[in-house]
């Protein structure tokens, strides 16, 4: 493992993206705990004027990202657009400390954040031709170690935040953010290099003018993703209110059970990563589906708060799996364009994260916290028919092709 981890490094540019996204986690989470709160108490805003505010910022992101895709694997400089979205994100925030009218804010933070959204995808993209530049065998486990940094930098931003805040408040916090995409700025334009000098190694690469919505073998499992990521963002919702108000259970049970899920995402993610070479993406989705399916019985059937404390070795497996290797599935879709195949990926998450926060928020107040457990393990069972599916299409397609051949 040490040599495989060590192999990695020498994918160029491989350690700065390692420092970016790490810092992007951060930058991220550090002040998505408290936007609610500096929306309502400090803004005024109503829950359901935030959720549409979060909503409409969310969907330019998914529109940024879907026109920016295509031309980025046609000739586009990575480089450039990485620098452009993360002043862009910087741009966001900063935007907090100048404008204070909700209309206003929410106009400026759309344009800002809507393109600040390809900032991941296109570091991915970049990673993923930095890998094929580099001749490596081991893709699948250099982005999920990548996608791992993330979930690092999700657990030290909130602690980050925690403390700005109560130092110097909210105006620090948004300042602290924006400067941390600054410095991501300034780092990939210091030390990242152009996008021609790796194309000396990959030669002439043809773009890809697939249309995505048209073939099935996209769209089905970019349904499939959108699904489970709603499922993700329900259960990270509707837990902790599970177990303090039904479960009767303290705050100290859902502090574990987040620390629990957080702490073994990681180093699961990377392991799952490096299996990449013996299992196949799809395979692995098939079975986070059912370690999924499994997680959410026992949540719909608890009594406890240990019975979901004890549950979260199935959760972190499968969220280290959508989360980790979901990228590499769409790469291994797309091989030819990785703008677009990690384009797929981040819109699946933004969707599936609208969709479960309205669904999980509506279904809870209408009937009750656990039925929320059996509309996830409907979605997930709905996501598993629709991988199950794909993949005996394409092993008639691989048998086909083998029977001309022969």
């Amino acid at each position: 493992m040490y040599t495989r981890i060590k192999n990695l490094f020498e994918i160029k540019g491989y350690r700065l993206f390692v420092i970016c996204l790490l810092l992007v986690g951060i930058g991220i989470s550090m002040t998505m705990p408290y936007l609610s709160l500096y929306h309502t108490k400090e803004l005024g805003m109503s829950a359901g004027a935030y959720g549409v505010f979060i909503a409409v910022s969310s969907l330019s992101g998914v529109i940024v990202n879907t026109l920016i895709a295509k031309h980025s694997d046609n000739g586009m400089d990575r480089k450039w657009l990485i620098i452009s979205a993360m002043l862009s994100l910087a741009l966001g925030y900063a935007s907090y400390l100048v404008f204070h009218n909700i209309f206003i804010l929410m106009i400026v933070v759309t344009l800002f954040n809507g393109f600040g959204a390809a900032a991941m995808p296109q570091i991915y993209a970049y990673a993923q031709e930095s890998a094929n530049a580099s001749q490596s065998n081991d893709k699948t486990f250099a982005l999920s170690t990548l996608r791992s940094l993330v979930a690092l930098g999700f657990i030290l931003g909130p602690l980050a935040g925690t403390l700005v805040l109560g130092v110097v408040g909210y105006k620090g916090l948004f300042l602290g953010s924006a400067v941390i995409y600054l410095t991501i700025a300034s780092l990939v334009f210091l030390f990242l290099q152009k996008r021609k000098a790796i194309q000396n190694y990959t030669g002439k690469r043809k773009g890809t003018n697939i249309s995505l919505f048209k073939s099935k073998q996209i769209r089905q499992p970019l349904i499939a993703f959108v699904f489970l990521f709603a499922v993700n963002a329900m259960n990270a919702i509707i837990t902790p209110l599970f177990i303090v108000n039904e479960l009767h259970g303290t705050y100290s049970d859902v502090g574990l059970v987040v620390m629990l899920s957080a702490s073994l995402e990681i180093p699961m993610m990377i392991f799952l990563g490096a299996l990449g070479r013996r299992i196949s993406n799809h395979r692995l989705m098939i079975s986070g589906c059912m370690i999924a399916i499994i997680y959410f019985i026992i949540l719909s059937v608890a009594t406890h708060s240990w019975h979901l404390i004890a549950a979260q070795l199935f959760q972190a497996m499968f969220v280290a799996i959508v989360m980790g290797n979901g990228l590499s599935y769409f790469a291994d879709l797309l091989p030819n364009s990785p703008g677009q195949s990690s384009t797929l990926y981040a819109n699946g998450s933004t969707l599936g994260r609208l969709v479960g926060n309205l669904s999980g928020g509506m279904i809870a107040d209408f009937a009750g916290f656990r039925h929320v457990y059996w509309l996830c393990l409907a979605f997930v069972i709905f996501s598993l028919v629709i991988l199950w599916k794909t993949r005996l299409r394409r092993e008639k397609e691989v048998s086909s092709e083998f029977t001309r051949s022969v």
